[in-house]
């Protein structure tokens, strides 16, 4: 009986470790000198991750993505003189509420 336990208790374990971690959608932009070699490898880094571009911007040097915390903190750190704005993408209703594309 005790075997059979550990055995659950190790499976349990091991899905909740390949868990991925949580994604929020987010609008990352940066300042209008930034060459585009740093927002490539912010991008890069973001799929490395296991995240998601859901658009590429072209009036403004940034994209919309999902992504997890961890990997917004990397990007943010990647270039000190090009420092994103990162804010939560949500979508605003004529009443003032909000929502996300996941809701």
């Amino acid at each position: 009986m005790r075997f059979h336990l550990g055995l659950v208790l190790l499976g349990l374990v091991a899905s909740v470790l390949a868990l991925p971690a949580l994604q929020k959608p987010v609008i990352v932009q940066y300042p209008d000198d930034t060459p585009s070699s740093v927002i490539e490898k912010a991008i890069e880094e973001i799929k490395k991750d296991g995240g998601i571009i859901t658009h590429e911007y072209s009036l403004i040097k940034g994209f919309a993505a999902r992504v997890s915390e961890v990997t917004l903190t990397k990007i943010s750190t990647m270039a000190d003189a090009y420092v994103p704005y990162i804010e939560n993408d949500y979508v605003v209703h004529v009443d003032g509420s909000t929502t996300t594309d996941d809701q």
